[in-house]
């Protein structure tokens, strides 16, 4: 992987701060957070070296806190073979269309568990999962990543690790995950990170059918990265 070189499409980086890399995500409408098979599709690509794990600088490692803090995107391993991704709540719902639409988005019994604690508490947290479960952290992990992947989890929160006597911050990070529904699903008006106004009460539904909102995910895929091969948008979100 080579953090924050200049991508194959042509496009110049970019994402510099927590306001421009939200600003990515709203242009993009969906977007992966490393470099994958679509050239030019990920925050990685669009932010410069030297904004990457510098002594005072921990660039998107960090600054995807801000973003999942605005309340309007989506954050999971919800791409590829869950890998990390970004989206806006329009066209996570859309994903969310299609994929609670066949066989592979349907829980199994220990993501049924997990949903069913998230239901009782709210949110769930990987200690949480591995108590709840009996398991170790990487089955904990590959659980969550699932349901990320099958739009039934989303990250809630992300809270910083100060560590050591001098509680220091070295990108360690914690997180808990909720379900869309609870997160997107609300009363009331925000305004998102960069000063983007919010929608107040949203629904994750939509009035078409799955396979159409495939087609509108990879269609916009394209808007933005015309010379993309259809073939690999699919492949990451089939």
């Amino acid at each position: 992987m080579s953090i924050g070189r200049q991508n194959s499409a042509g496009l110049k980086p970019e994402v510099r701060s927590p306001e421009s890399m939200y600003g990515l995500v709203k242009a993009l409408g969906m977007v992966p957070f490393f470099e994958n098979a679509v050239p030019g599709w990920s925050v990685e690509e669009h932010t410069p070296a030297d904004c990457w794990f510098t002594d005072d600088n921990l660039g998107p490692w960090d600054w995807k806190i801000e973003v999942v803090r605005s309340g309007d995107v989506a954050y999971g391993k919800f791409i590829g073979a869950h890998k990390a991704a970004f989206a806006t709540v329009d066209w996570y719902r859309e994903l969310r269309n299609y994929r609670r639409s066949i066989k592979k988005g349907l829980p199994d019994a220990s993501g049924q568990a997990i949903l069913d604690y998230v239901r009782d508490h709210g949110s769930i947290s990987i200690r949480e999962v591995r108590q709840l479960l009996g398991v170790k952290k990487s089955a904990a992990d590959a659980a969550v990543a699932k349901l990320q992947w099958q739009t039934r989890l989303v990250t809630g929160d992300i809270i910083r690790v100060y560590r050591g006597p001098d509680l220091h911050y070295n990108g360690w990070q914690t997180s808990s995950f909720c379900t869309p529904e609870s997160l997107f699903c609300t009363e009331g008006d925000f305004v998102g990170l960069a000063g983007f106004p919010g929608d107040g009460l949203r629904s994750l539904d939509v009035d078409h059918s799955p396979e159409e909102s495939l087609r509108m995910l990879v269609d916009k895929v394209r808007e933005s990265l015309p010379e993309a091969d259809p073939k690999a948008i699919l492949k990451l979100l089939l």
